[in-house]
């Protein structure tokens, strides 16, 4: 009787072989340039895009080493059959197999002959199985006895199928090895009839494919974690939006202070995003009319982004208020507010100014905490004012913050900022270009006006961090 295996089937043509080789080597050349790419891309793997990203470039370096395995294969021809035993009976030992075989001994094909309830399996089906090549081959009824107990039912339904239905088989199933290790098996089939259409046997390749779902498992993970991260991050800067909205005063174009009296502060201020990133950060403004007429200035930032840290800095601005509101002067604010930062669970580092301004004798006290003294622009030229001590807020316990005592004059023009807006590391000369500004300030009409001018020069560029800038000018 013929081989179920070639009843009715024609003959197999086999592959031309320059075909192959081009493939062969198209594929390898491809696969070169992914693990280039792959070792030059970057290795944080505390960032779960950048994991992703690598787990992409294993399942495609694993892609494409099966698909120059199977071209390899499909030009070599399949492996020998495994080695009989001797005639003692013991098995005799192959010649050491080269690499390719190694790598090709994840795929094996096997034939179940329902007539004479046969098995034929090939030598790397064998391995793929982690059963003894000496040991007969298991039988259809025999082989669920390899596989897990919750893949077996898929099995069964694949072989009924196939045998009761004449349907192809195409599934996956998962075995346990001798040493309790688990592989994934992928099986491919079909029924071979006989001249009856009846089915007589049963033919089918298997692969081992526990690398590629290993690969694609990692890939769906870290695409999963990635998408939890953005998810998280566009919560986190909803939240630190409406907080810093909440926070910062509610106030936009220009305020006066304070709402009585002859003498007042016209007062503009403006807030700046960082551009490389979408979290808010710590900086903030604020303008506040004290009891007495009085008024309250202030700018400060608090290091870092996110929720956590604008929470933060809503707690700094509620404290200098509050303590503002009761008579504190800056010197002292700035004291108690490091001690704040100091006591906190979170441990944060800040910097800030604070003014008192006194519009009955135009007198202007303030300090600052490690931030940029403010520029004080008259009669058409600009200078820094000389800056008291003062460390970082949270830097150390116990510090004293000194104060300083300037008297302003009609037409001045005060302006406070962040770092972000003027980066320390530009040096004096980054400060040059605002004091560069006191000819436009000197023909501004408002203080609004002021704002829009530093936002002319400096709001434009790429900003690395969260800025603000606050304007003041003594008119009546």
């Amino acid at each position: 009787m013929p081989s179920p295996l070639s009843a009715d089937r024609p003959a197999a043509q086999p592959p031309r072989r320059g075909t192959v080789d081009a493939l062969i080597s198209q594929t390898r050349r491809l696969l070169g340039d992914v693990d280039a790419v792959r070792r030059d891309a970057p290795a944080d793997e505390a960032d779960p895009e950048i994991r992703w990203q690598r787990a992409l470039y294993d399942l495609a370096l694993h892609q494409l080493s099966d698909l120059d395995d199977h071209l390899a294969q499909l030009r070599d021809g399949p492996a020998p059959p495994p080695v009989p035993a001797d005639t003692a009976g013991v098995p005799v030992a192959p010649p050491p197999a080269p690499r390719r075989e190694s790598l090709l001994s994840r795929v094996g094909s096997a034939e179940w002959n329902l007539l004479t309830d046969e098995a034929s399996w090939s030598g790397e089906l064998f391995q793929i199985l982690g059963r003894d090549p000496s040991a007969p081959p298991l039988t259809l009824d025999e082989l669920p006895s390899l596989v897990l107990d919750e893949d077996r039912p898929r099995l069964t339904a694949m072989v009924t199928d196939c045998l009761i239905d004449a349907q192809r088989i195409d599934g996956e199933f998962r075995i346990v090895l001798p040493g309790g290790g688990v592989r994934t098996v992928h099986m491919m089939g079909e029924p071979v009839l006989d001249d009856d259409g009846g089915t007589a046997s049963m033919w089918a390749v298997l692969r081992d494919v526990s690398e590629l779902r290993r690969s694609q498992r990692v890939v769906s993970e870290s695409r999963d974690s990635l998408h939890r991260q953005r998810h998280i991050a566009q919560t986190e800067h909803r939240l630190a939006v409406e907080l810093q909205e909440a926070v910062l005063p509610p106030w936009r174009g220009s305020l006066r202070l304070p709402q009585q009296g002859p003498e007042k502060l016209d007062l503009a201020a403006h807030y700046l995003p960082c551009s490389t990133s979408s979290l808010i950060g710590g900086d903030w403004y604020d303008a506040l009319e004290l009891p007495g007429g009085e008024s309250l200035l202030s700018v400060g930032d608090l290091t870092g982004h996110g929720v956590t840290v604008t929470s933060g800095m809503a707690m700094l601005i509620g404290a200098l208020r509050g303590m503002a509101m009761s008579g504190t002067e800056p010197g002292r604010l700035m004291a108690c507010l490091n001690q704040l930062l100091d006591t906190t669970v979170q441990p944060a580092l800040g910097s800030a100014v604070c003014c008192r301004y006194r519009p009955a004798t135009r007198t202007l006290v303030w300090a600052q905490a490690g931030h940029p003294a403010p520029l004080l622009f008259r009669d058409g030229t600009g200078r820094a004012l000389p800056p008291p001590d003062g460390v970082l807020l949270g830097a150390t316990s116990g510090a004293v913050y000194g104060q300083a005592e300037v008297t302003l004059e009609q037409g001045d023009l005060l302006l406070l900022h962040t770092d972000g807006l003027v980066p320390r590391r530009g040096g004096e000369a980054a400060v040059q270009r605002l004091l560069d500004l006191a000819p436009r300030f000197g023909e501004a009409r408002t203080a609004q006006e002021c704002v829009r001018t530093v936002l002319e020069e400096f709001g434009e560029r790429e900003r690395t961090d969260d800025a603000c800038v606050l304007v003041a000018r003594v008119s009546s």
